[in-house]
């Protein structure tokens, strides 16, 4: 697939599927130029956006669920309030096809999800897990749906307000904001939590979520003639035709569904872990909040710089090793909790380590998608990379029950292992003249 733009363009050949990505060196003064602009600080505020209600829906409420005492069973199966992650796929042709009678095609859609998020937000911390723990997982799931739809069309307003050549620093600055947003679940409403009801931490996440509108009413308009697909049926039909007319293209989403998924699976069990082994609400909040911050902006910057200097195939190579190693460092705590250094530099290692996975990830799937069909495509991809979380997920208390905390983390990190090999089927890189 041959993506226009400017710059050397390199095409790694994948079993016969050939990706074109961009790699063209930027000096020092393009770097930050590029960093600077209106476009890409909108990427970085949208990913804040998009990241605040993913944990809210994961491991903070998870963590919710442990200070009612609900069992560790129906914990980890509530993971499964994630499925519209999964399958919003179904759902993107809308988004490619229609476009609501404001704003533009993509920004509209953006603001009224993030309305519909701060309702439900709003609405999911009236209810009490205790009494009416299925009504308040069904909600849940409503927020998810609601999420989901966000990021598909955040993943598409970004893949096409960049240039191509920026995908990489424009994904690392997207996770940098997304790993921040989700920072808000996972230091601030532990930290509130203490101090206030579970329900009222819940409602002042709404309050920040409505906060989240007001970038996107400001956020350039895309320029560009891509016309929107003719019909619902071509909308549907034609991106999964697109992609999948490309030869190996299952071996692509083999390899979308595997490199990340130790990762995913673990996190969705941190805060429960912490708490499990000693530490108080107020101490993950004030230590995964700072050190977080920090290592999702560093993890974020060198990302995408580190894209731009030795290219997209070996950083998903380290990164997706290092990402393994975090994970398993994870099994220490167990050893050495509740020592609040101890706790400090996992979370900094994982968080860091995380984002940088993260973000060549990122990348690698933007450079799949067609503009055309940005929003179905996209929305599939990552579908097919949500489903190991989910469904490995909601059997992860089970898990955790049969192997111990640190044989839980050890196991996490060993299935990470077939993704990264996988990049062994990745045949060259070659150079395409302009």
């Amino acid at each position: 697939m041959l993506l226009s733009g400017e710059g050397p363009k390199y095409l790694l050949s994948f079993d016969g599927l050939q990706i074109t990505t961009y790699n063209r060196p930027m000096n020092k003064r393009n770097f930050w130029q590029a960093m600077t602009s209106k476009q890409h600080f909108t990427v970085f505020l949208l990913g804040i956006s998009s990241g605040l209600p993913y944990l809210l829906l994961g491991s903070t409420l998870r963590l919710w669920f442990k200070n009612v005492n609900i069992d560790i069973k129906t914990i980890g199966a509530s993971t499964l309030v994630m499925l519209p992650y999964t399958w919003k796929f179904i759902w993107a042709p809308v988004l490619d096809r229609y476009q609501l009678p404001f704003l533009d095609r993509r920004r509209g859609w953006i603001i009224l999800f993030q309305i519909s998020l701060a309702i439900s937000l709003f609405i999911l911390g009236q209810i009490s897990p205790e009494t009416h723990t299925l009504l308040m997982l069904s909600m849940a799931t409503v927020c998810a749906f609601f999420s989901s739809s966000q990021d598909i069309v955040i993943d598409a307003y970004r893949r096409e307000i960049l240039p191509d050549e920026e995908l990489g620093l424009g994904s690392s600055l997207a996770v940098t904001g997304y790993r921040i947003g989700m920072l808000f679940a996972t230091s601030l409403a532990p930290i509130l939590s203490d101090h206030i009801p579970w329900g009222q931490v819940y409602t002042i996440m709404s309050a920040i979520m409505a906060i989240c509108t007001i970038p996107t009413f400001f956020a350039p308009k895309i320029e560009n003639n891509i016309p929107a697909p003719t019909s619902l049926f071509a909308s549907v039909v034609e991106p999964i035709k697109d992609y999948f007319n490309r030869k190996n293209a299952i071996g692509i989403l083999i390899f979308i569904l595997l490199y990340k998924i130790g990762d995913s699976m673990a996190s969705g069990l941190f805060k429960t872990f912490y708490s499990d082994i000693g530490y108080s609400n107020t101490q993950i909040g004030a230590i995964a909040g700072p050190i977080g911050i920090w290592a999702a902006i560093i993890g974020g910057i060198l990302g995408g710089i580190l894209q731009m200097k030795i290219g997209l195939k070996k950083c998903l190579w380290y990164f997706g090793i290092l990402q393994a190693i975090s994970t398993a460092l994870f099994a220490l705590l167990t050893i050495y909790a509740p020592s609040l250094i101890a706790l400090g530099l996992v979370i900094f290692f994982e968080t860091f380590t995380s984002g940088l996975g993260t973000a060549a990830y990122s990348a690698f799937m933007a450079s799949l998608t067609n503009k055309k069909f940005t929003a179905t495509q996209y929305a599939l991809l990552t579908s097919i990379m949500s489903i190991p979380a989910i469904f490995l997920g909601s059997s992860s208390g089970f898990i955790k029950e049969q192997i111990g905390w640190g044989g839980f983390f050890i196991f996490c990190a060993i299935i990470a292992l077939p993704g990264i090999l996988m990049l062994l089927r990745f045949e060259k890189w070659q150079t395409i003249p302009n």
